[in-house]
């Protein structure tokens, strides 16, 4: 019986060559199947929290200036020198605790906005904040958004709120590099609720420091203003949001510049336009959408 002869030393080599090279090729695929797979799991993260995020804002918006007409006294309640039920600010941020806006804070995230929007309460607990809560009837509700820096240290969009005793915040979606806002005025001497300019909230701002206002007291004077203020000519709202992903899901690069109203869109406005060289390297190869709306609203308040 003839014993077999074992391989060569040169066999042997090639045989574990052939080996590493088929191990070598099994892992390249392994690695390229699961780079595929992270970059779509954090495409479809990121989508949908960009719309997840524009639904609540959706909602907060068409909300805004509601009157509970229910209520026997809705109507003698009106005041028309009011504030506006809606309000904004450019590149700001706010702390949790103050009331509504006041007090902003200067070191916002890509010079992101701040949009405040004032409703109504219900007796049937459909008036609600953007955080869920219910406001109840003969109340004022507040959805306020701003981006600030989460626990983690990344961006978020937040929603304010006004509780049962005080002031409060909740992160909306995480990984926001800016949220911006511009506001549809309705410019007509006869306002007929269409907008003919969308413009910031500084611009809006400017236009009411403006106003020639009458009045014997400081008083009578900043009543007269808020009667005739153009936030109450404030017809439609455009939001736009950059998000990104939780971590490193590209090959290559996104684009040089992030425009998130559009390439039309050229203002001197912080934070509109979001250079890819401003973010932190390690949060270049994220995965990165712009998302935007315009939402119109139902409760508008006409000036006086």
């Amino acid at each position: 019986m003839k014993r077999q002869r074992g391989l060569s030393i040169p066999e042997l080599m090639i045989s574990v060559m052939l080996g590493m090279l088929v191990v070598l090729a099994a892992v390249t695929l392994l690695v390229a199947s699961s780079a595929g797979y992270v970059a779509q799991a954090e495409a479809a993260s990121v989508d949908d929290a960009g719309r997840f995020a524009l639904a609540v804002i959706e909602r907060a918006v068409r909300q805004s200036a509601f009157v509970d007409w229910e209520r026997e006294d809705a109507a003698a309640g009106i005041d028309p020198a009011a504030a506006p039920a809606v309000r904004g600010l450019d590149a700001a941020s706010l702390s949790s605790k103050t009331s509504a806006i006041d007090d902003p804070q200067p070191a916002a995230v890509n010079g992101s906005d701040v949009l405040a929007l004032r409703f109504a309460g219900s007796a049937d607990g459909s008036a609600t904040t953007c955080a869920g809560f219910a406001v109840g009837a003969g109340q004022d509700g507040w959805s306020i958004f701003y981006v600030g820096i989460g626990p983690d240290g990344e961006p978020e969009l937040r929603c304010k709120y006004r509780g049962a005793n005080n002031w409060s915040a909740e992160a909306v979606i995480s990984g926001i590099d800016s949220f911006q806002v511009l506001y549809g005025v309705d410019t007509d001497g006869a306002p007929d609720g269409v907008p003919n300019r969308y413009l910031s909230a500084s611009e809006i701002n400017a236009l009411d420091a403006a106003l020639a206002v009458e009045g014997d007291s400081a008083q009578e004077r900043e009543r007269d203003r808020m009667r005739k203020s153009w936030w109450k000519r404030v017809t439609s709202i455009k939001v736009g949001l950059l998000a990104h992903g939780a971590r490193q899901s590209r090959q290559i690069a996104g684009p040089a510049v992030y425009k998130l109203f559009g390439p039309a869109y050229d203002a001197p406005d912080a934070g509109a336009s979001v250079p890819r060289a401003s973010m932190k390297p390690s949060q270049q190869l994220r995965e990165r959408r712009a998302f935007s709306a315009t939402i119109m609203l139902r409760n508008r308040a006409r000036p006086q």
